[in-house]
């Protein structure tokens, strides 16, 4: 029952210090308090249809036919343990690719700091899949067509 006390008691602080600091203490107990907004968008040329299939270890969303301009999103919130992962399939036509979306950064925050710590765009063009990075509003081929 005193370890039953104790480990109420750490976390009554843990939650008292997340609501008085709230973005600092959150990225130092590993949390992510941001609500993240994902895009899948077709970019292909030619009227392509997009054919993509995202997931997470936890949450299957589905095959998406997307047409010309064709926009997926989707939002969510870290995972406690910040193992949140999200991977899409990528197909059009016989191109096909397959990348993640989403992961936790624990050190190099690129694809934080690409998606300004908020809202990733990433778009299939005619040579392979781009994130936007927000800052500059430049998409940046990050994986091509296999």
């Amino acid at each position: 029952m005193k370890d039953l006390k104790g480990i109420a008691v750490f976390y009554l602080c843990v939650a008292l210090t997340l609501s008085i600091f709230p973005e600092s203490s959150a990225k130092w107990a590993g949390l992510d308090p941001t609500n993240w907004h994902v895009h899948v968008v077709n970019g292909l040329g030619g009227g392509k249809q997009l054919v993509v299939h995202c997931n997470s270890d936890v949450d299957d969303l589905g095959i998406h036919n997307l047409g010309p301009g064709g926009d997926f999103n989707w939002s969510f919130h870290v995972n406690i343990p910040g193992t949140t992962k999200f991977t899409c399939d990528w197909r059009a036509g016989n191109q096909h690719a397959v990348t993640d979306v989403f992961w936790k950064e624990s050190e190099h925050m690129w694809l934080r700091d690409k998606c300004d710590w908020k809202e990733c765009f990433w778009t299939a063009k005619d040579d392979g899949i781009y994130l936007k990075d927000l800052k500059t509003n430049r998409d940046e081929l990050v994986h091509p067509w296999q």
